[in-house]
């Protein structure tokens, strides 16, 4: 992990600076320039211009520009007057410094505040103390003091210096939601005109002097090991300055072993490595093919038993007592990320340490990981933050950044490691597939009430389940029912699997509200009147990592969405509604979408209604910009994307064997949200568990075929 002093990070962020809620409490250093930081989010220059850091990676979701716009609100300040700079990773200084489960501003909303609201009661304090009046005469305005009887005021920028000498109050007043000026807005990305003048941003950009470029080879499954490689060739093709092979240190997520390639250009190593001839060792690999593992997990989910995950109530008594029972299979693949920017990372190893610029969700174990990885001094591992081209997930493991530094270390220069597109999909951490099998029991009054689900997942050792398919606490429709009972079966694989957006829930709201419109559908009710019944009053249900489900808001963006769309209305000929309801990562989500079946299959989502509370919104534009590309998102991957493996080994090797979703083919996303006083929750993540159900329920209704495996095109639909 990167480690810098607080006095080194105090005096390196130049000019007056007092350490935000840190043990080292007004520290103070100056530059001449008349800057004042006043904590460590926070500096203000004599012309009023405020520059707030950026402290988490930004992959996309916009929180470069979010989180300042959330300091910048308790502070007052213009947006027009504020600069944003990416922050260097500290996590004594910033805390947790990552992207990932939705939780940048659902961390950082509390923080953030309280941060801009001090620094505005210091501005007060310093004024107060010039005008030599009290500083409940005094109150801000757009950057500036004023003093409330006289209508005198001082910038910001003329009380900085003065306000970074005082102490940091304990307690400060925030502003009401109701009195938000900034938050809500629609706000460009502050990163948006250097992007499309093609500024160097990302990590794929980056540059050294003396820099080499690389390439790295691994076996084609997990565990492979480099028995022989024409080495000698390789080093004689031209600008070829190495080749070496790099033993692995560790699993998937550490060195794994291959071939590394250093030569002056991207495009000579990437040429060498076409020319690169290995034998493997695979004793060590785990063969897994997908579609007998497929075949058996279906066997196995048909069957009951298992280990008891979840069970409440009298399962068996419900089925007895029953006056309906249906049951059904779902079937989902395995998906890589293929995010638009490769894995790529720059290492630069000296002096038992390294520089890192890598474009990765979470740095600080990025850093750590190469350290340990590569035996190197944590203390001298040191990693910058890039902008990432994409990440869903896949870059939350730093493998690419592993094997960067340990290029850099066994060459003796600074490297940049590319990957290929064809790394990139031979070599995800991919999201996990897995089959259940479903059963309900229907009462006399069309009420769902029992629920068995054997879910059959796979694991790298057949023995513990995957974290990234996990059947946890309060997925539909648990604690909606009293008897509610889950198994769990292992069946063993051979490669990685990780994180991809929505982790679970992007598979998990698929097979539950498909099932449960089979439900509602076999006791003849509608499908909208049957999940607000489901959801029944008001109320908290238990939560696995914070709060759970309130049933009330549930019902509310239920209700809204079918407003938005129609609900009920008469609808062409092979043209129909499908709605579907998640809850995931704090956020409430419903969509209902509009689809027309052609003969052919043929499918055209019209719109894809999305109604969300996630409590305030930071940045209007973006928030929406979060929906729409899960939408896309989970169109795309519903529709034609899986990966097959054949003894482990990765069959897609590009995009033309994984199509994805084209724009001509992209629906209208109509976005709309609920918004609250309730803390603020995920975004960019729960909008996408509802999207497939939806359009599969839509089909259903308009065709009479029932969808129970992705993706669509296994059964002839296409866009």
């Amino acid at each position: 992990m990167s480690t810098i002093r607080r006095r080194e990070f105090l005096a390196a962020a130049g000019s007056l600076v007092i350490a935000f809620n840190l043990p080292l409490r007004n520290a103070i250093a100056a530059d001449g320039t008349g800057t004042a930081s006043l904590n460590a989010w926070i500096r203000i220059a004599p012309d009023g211009i405020a520059t707030i850091l950026a402290t988490h990676p930004e992959i996309g979701q916009g929180v470069k520009t979010a989180l300042p716009m959330i300091l910048a609100e308790e502070l007052d300040i213009p947006w027009e007057r504020v600069r944003v700079e990416q922050a260097p990773i500290n996590a004594d200084v910033f805390g947790r410094q990552m992207a990932g489960g939705s939780m940048s501003v659902r961390l950082s909303w509390m923080p953030l505040r309280q941060a801009g609201a001090k620094a505005r009661a210091m501005l007060l304090q310093a004024a107060a103390r010039r005008w030599q009046v009290n500083e409940a005469e005094c109150h801000t305005d757009a950057g500036t003091v004023v003093h409330t009887a006289t209508n005198r005021r001082l910038d910001y920028g003329k009380l900085a210096s003065a306000a970074a000498m005082l102490a940091e109050p304990e307690k400060v007043t925030l502003k009401k939601t109701s009195d938000f000026k900034l938050l809500g807005r629609r706000i460009s990305g502050v990163d948006n005109e250097a992007i499309v003048t093609g500024q160097p941003l990302f990590g794929i950009d980056q540059t050294l002097p003396g820099l080499r470029f690389a390439s790295y080879t691994r076996a084609p499954a997990t565990g492979g090991k480099v028995a022989e490689a024409n080495l000698d060739h390789v080093r004689k093709l031209p600008g070829v300055h190495d080749a070496f092979i790099l033993r692995g240190t560790g699993g998937a997520r550490a060195l794994r072993e291959g071939v590394a390639i250093v030569a002056d250009s991207t495009w000579t190593a990437l040429k060498a490595k076409r020319e690169l001839r290995i034998e493997w060792d695979l004793t060590d690999t785990y063969p897994a093919d997908w579609d007998a593992l497929r075949d058996t997990a279906i066997s196995k989910a048909a069957t009951q038993g298992g280990e008891t995950l979840h069970s409440t109530g009298d399962v068996a008594a419900a089925f007895s007592a029953a006056e309906k029972t249906i049951s059904a299979t779902y079937v989902y693949p395995f998906v890589p990320h293929a995010a638009l920017e490769p894995q790529n990372c720059t290492a630069w190893v000296r002096d038992n340490g390294a520089e890192i610029w890598a474009p990765t969700q979470i740095p600080a174990a990025g850093a750590a990981l190469a350290a340990s990885s590569c035996e190197l001094d944590p203390a001298k591992v040191v990693i910058h933050q890039t902008r990432i081209g994409g990440g869903f997930g896949r870059r939350l493991a730093n493998d690419y950044v592993v094997e960067a530094v340990a290029i850099s270390q066994k060459a003796g220069v600074p490297v940049k490691l590319q990957w290929t597109r064809e790394d990139d999909f031979a070599h995800d951490f991919y999201r996990p597939g897995g089959v259940h099998g479903f059963e309900a029991a229907i009462d006399s009054n069309g009420r769902l009430t029992g629920w068995r689900d054997h879910f059959v997942t796979f694991t790298n050792d057949g023995k513990s389940a995957d974290r990234w398919a996990a059947m946890g606490d309060g997925i539909l429709p648990q604690y909606l029912i009293d008897n509610y009972h889950v198994d769990q079966s292992l069946l063993r694989i051979g490669l990685p699997t990780g994180a991809w957006r929505a982790p679970a829930s992007n598979a998990l709201g698929f097979v539950s509200n498909g099932f449960l419109h089979e439900v509602s559908t076999a006791a003849g009710r509608d499908h909208l009147e049957f999940l607000l019944d489901l959801m029944g009053e008001p109320r908290d249900l238990p939560g696995q990592h914070g709060p759970g489900m309130n049933t009330g808001r549930a019902r509310a963006v239920i209700e809204s969405v079918g407003k938005r769309a129609g609900w009920g209305k008469s609808m062409p000929d092979n043209r129909a509604l499908g709605l579907a309801f998640y809850f995931s990562h704090g956020g409430c989500f419903a969509e209902v979408a509009d689809v027309e079946v052609s003969d052919d299959k043929t499918i055209i989502v019209h719109t894809l209604h999305v109604v969300g509370d996630v409590g305030p919104i930071v940045n209007r534009s973006m928030a929406e910009h979060q929906c729409v590309g899960a939408a896309t998102d989970g169109l795309s991957t519903m529709l034609g994307l899986q990966i097959d493996f054949r003894n482990s080994a990765v069959l897609e090797s590009n995009f033309h064997q994984y199509p994805m979703l084209r724009m001509p083919n992209a629906p209208v996303v109509d976005v709309h949200f609920i918004e609250s006083d309730n803390p603020p929750s995920g975004l960019g993540e729960p909008a996408l568990p509802p999207v497939a159900p939806a359009i599969c329920n839509a089909i259903f209704t308009a065709t009479g075929e029932r969808i129970r495996e992705l993706p669509i095109s296994k059964l002839g639909y296409k866009v």
